[in-house]
């Protein structure tokens, strides 16, 4: 589970940039993705905005198709449903502990620490989203490559 504040820029495009490399490498069944905000700002009456169109349009620029993605929250119950939760930034990491309780299984971890460390650039404030893709491909890169190891795959 990627999760960023929103989960109409950051956190969308990781998911579906560790989907395309995934299904590059034909692991599709092995893995999956999802993403999440630890806010309700993009949801309203219970239904969550789509992907941020720039953030869309990098993905493309990309090679990588979307398919029909809207804001959720994340929940406490999600904690028992993923495996990894992995956040764009200290905040997220910070705000997702909050809601999900705690961390006793070390699932909640920040994205770039398999990388280069930091935080994901925040195109919503920068408008640069050429940025976080390179982030975000960097430590879905790292992620993937770590996942396969411990599976021996």
């Amino acid at each position: 589970m990627f999760v960023c504040h929103g989960n109409i820029c950051r956190s969308p495009m990781a998911e579906f940039i560790f989907r395309d490399l995934v299904e590059k490498k034909g692991l599709q069944n092995r893995f999956s993705a999802a993403s999440c905000a630890t806010s309700t700002e993009e949801i309203r009456n219970g239904i969550g905005n789509p992907i941020y169109p720039p953030a869309k349009r990098e993905l493309y620029r990309h090679g990588i198709k979307t398919t029909e993605k809207r804001a959720v929250q994340l929940q406490k119950s999600d904690y028992e449903k993923y495996d990894l939760f992995l956040c764009m930034d200290r905040y997220n990491l910070r705000n997702a502990l909050r809601i999900l309780g705690g961390d006793d299984g070390k699932k909640v971890q920040m994205l770039l620490d398999y990388a280069h460390g930091g935080d994901v650039s925040d195109p919503w404030y920068t408008d640069r989203f050429d940025v976080a893709y390179e982030d975000i491909l960097r430590g879905c890169e790292g992620l993937l490559q770590h996942l396969m190891k411990e599976a021996g795959a």
